[in-house]
């Protein structure tokens, strides 16, 4: 296994740790920080094992799957949590969840006809954003200014969640067409 898959399943391993410092009272008052620490440290090594395939062409069916997937498990249990501490509303996390289903779905069909889909441009900035809306969010900031731009990111998050969908089922309707033998 390389050091890219590797860091991807380093995310999946972070998640239940940064869940239990978000919602207990492990830490005591450093506790939302250690799992904003955690967050960011899991959200870095999206962005650094993307690098490091590319960049070392050790680009692999693995890491197209597991990748997305280790975003998908980190930002949803995230957002989860940020319900349960409403801090976020359940109906947008709703959204943004079903469309995870969706394309998770979809990478499923194209699987099962031999196809395998990597995430697109608007995926990733979807992802950046609903990183960045997280970390503000756990952060929780009570300053007028930074209240009111992670406002703006939230909403942009969720516009971007939606435009990445409707990009990919145009991208991939193929998909859904491909005769079965």
């Amino acid at each position: 296994m390389n050091l890219p898959n590797k860091l991807t399943l380093l995310r999946v391993c972070m998640i239940p740790f940064f869940v239990l410092f978000m919602l207990t009272d492990l830490g005591g008052e450093a506790g939302k920080w250690i799992a904003l620490a955690i967050f960011i440290l899991a959200s870095m090594t999206d962005w650094l094992d993307g690098y490091l395939a590319r960049k070392n062409h050790l680009v692999t069916n693995f890491g197209k799957f597991m990748d997305p997937l280790a975003d998908k498990l980190l930002v949803c249990s995230a957002m989860i949590c940020l319900v349960e501490m409403d801090q976020l509303a359940a109906w947008m996390v709703i959204i943004i969840i079903s469309r995870e289903f969706i394309i998770s779905g979809f990478r499923l069909i194209a699987s099962d006809n031999g196809v395998v889909i990597a995430a697109s441009y608007w995926g990733k900035f979807k992802t950046v954003f609903q990183m960045l809306m997280i970390i503000l969010l756990i952060a929780d900031i009570q300053i007028n200014a930074i209240q009111a731009i992670t406002t703006v990111i939230i909403w942009i998050a969720l516009v971007l969640t939606v435009v990445s969908l409707i990009d990919y089922l145009i991208k991939n309707k193929g998909v859904l067409s491909a005769k079965e033998e």
